[in-house]
């Protein structure tokens, strides 16, 4: 700097002008030099070449065809450099690649040890998941509707979609189930979505001889809607005395003789184990439901005879099971919480883990958009509980890729991966799956392609919870 001294008070002559660095030489000449440089090399070959070599034809051929490769290997290498530079430059800014696939963070790998915590991006600015569960939120309270019904009393919550007409309309025991989940997930700081009316509701909404069912099924309690309204009562703090009765009327029923569709059925089954074990932990059927999970496991030989799961846990009229990564996933988020709860033998613990290893070895080149996220369906078919002539039928609709992100958030699946050395797969897959429910959301709804009941409240809660889980997974302290 002109003027300045050291501290000995002698003054200090000025820098020289930084040289330019040898990558920008080089840029600027692939912006403009490669011509000049062809020119030069043509000039040169033509000077120096002989004059005999096969004529002039000859040799102002040589030296056109050197001057032209020299100048685009000049340019090629320019080009290398600027693409290198503006790849410095993004890791120098904002912080977005941190945000992987469409702005879903890339997850930690699986670690046996804690590893010193990242640095926090220079920004220092949110991720987008706080202005989503904002977004879901205001949704969910601008859709509660209240009902006053002529045989139950007032009732607050929701219906099964969030976009059915008209509205007021009656909310129903799933749609509510899966709204106090929500609110719960978000932990809502004011008002609008009071717990203890949503509570009351449900028990409201209780059928007379107990239990609960969905909207399509009639007047008869089904075991995978009671054990869903049973979880959500539960984790809202519900009485545990009145949970326990309910919970015990629910497995009575859930029989071979009472209960032979639902008993078949992977969704069912998963759903009514992950439903005691928070409502009734002390129930004798959870051990029940965990061995028969296990050995309704199927080995698929394209992936190595692993053990799967399927749609259904018994064949039906013989036909083989086909393998499925949703009901896959289902069965290895119930296995690792009936193991945390009940502990669990060697062949639950080594069928649990085969099912992660499946998960872990799909195939898939992109796994962001892979076969293993795709969603799909259940039909689950029983008798008319009046009319034994007709079939009652309820279509369950699968959201693949959370329940994928779920399964492989497990503290067995994170174990399993750490222990066989599958980091880079696990984070690779759950990644994909990270960034599949990402896009299936507009403003913190998700929905579903096509058809009615396109934004159901089951698949928010799902696709909500799927990420909050994988950011609770990302956070580390101090970052």
């Amino acid at each position: 700097m002109r003027g300045s001294t050291d501290p000995t008070g002698h003054p200090v002559p000025p820098d020289p002008p930084p040289e330019p660095p040898p990558g920008r030489i080089v840029t600027w000449l692939g912006r403009f030099g490669p011509v000049a440089v062809a020119y030069a090399v043509f000039q040169a070959l033509v000077g120096l070449l002989p004059d005999g070599l096969f004529g002039d034809t000859a040799r102002y051929s040589l030296a056109a065809v050197s001057g032209i490769g020299t100048g685009t290997c000049a340019w090629l290498a320019a080009a290398l450099l600027r693409a290198r530079s503006a790849g410095q430059a993004d890791d120098e800014g904002d912080g977005s690649d941190e945000n992987g696939l469409d702005g879903v963070p890339a997850p930690r790998g699986p670690r046996r040890a804690a590893a010193a915590p990242a640095a926090a991006p220079a920004s220092g600015r949110p991720g987008p998941l706080p202005g989503l569960s904002a977004a879901s939120y205001a949704t969910l309270a601008d859709r509660l509707t209240v009902f006053d019904d002529p045989l139950r009393g007032r009732l607050t919550g929701w219906p099964h979609d969030l976009d059915e007409q008209p509205m007021p309309i009656r909310p129903t025991a799933t749609g509510t189930a899966y709204g106090l989940h929500i609110s719960l997930e978000l932990g809502a700081s004011d008002g609008r979505l009071r717990t203890s009316e949503l509570v009351e509701t449900l028990w409201r909404l209780r059928l007379p001889e107990g239990g609960w069912a969905a909207r399509s099924q009639g007047a008869v309690g089904r075991p995978e809607v009671t054990a869903l309204v049973l979880g959500a009562l539960a984790r809202a703090g519900a009485d545990p005395v009145r949970l326990a009765a309910e919970a015990e009327r629910c497995t009575a029923r859930f029989s071979r003789e009472q209960e032979p569709a639902g008993l078949e059925m992977t969704h069912v089954v998963t759903t009514v184990l992950r439903g005691l074990l928070r409502a009734a932990p002390e129930s004798p059927a959870l051990p029940i439901l965990r061995d028969a999970l296990v050995d309704g496991a199927v080995t698929d030989p394209a992936r190595g005879h692993r053990r799967c799961w399927g749609p259904r846990l018994t064949p039906l009229r013989g036909r083989a099971v086909a393998p499925s990564s949703v009901h896959t996933a289902q069965a290895v988020v119930a296995l690792d919480r009936a193991a945390r709860l009940l502990g669990e033998d060697a062949n639950a613990r080594a069928t649990r883990e085969e099912g992660v290893r499946w998960l872990l070895s799909c195939p898939g080149p992109a796994h962001d958009g892979c076969e293993d996220l795709e969603s799909s369906h259940d039909t689950v078919r029983r008798p008319h509980p009046v009319d034994a002539s007709r079939h009652e039928v309820l279509s369950v609709r699968h959201f693949a890729a959370a329940w994928v992100m779920r399964a492989l958030l497990t503290p067995g699946a994170v174990q399993t991966a750490a222990d066989e050395g599958q980091e880079a797969a696990w984070q690779e897959l759950l990644s994909g799956a990270a960034a599949s429910v990402w896009r299936r959301q507009d403003g913190g709804i998700w929905s579903w392609d096509g058809g009615d009941l396109a934004y159901p409240m089951w698949m928010t809660y799902q696709g909500l919870s799927a990420l909050r889980a994988h950011a609770v997974w990302m956070y580390q302290p101090g970052s």
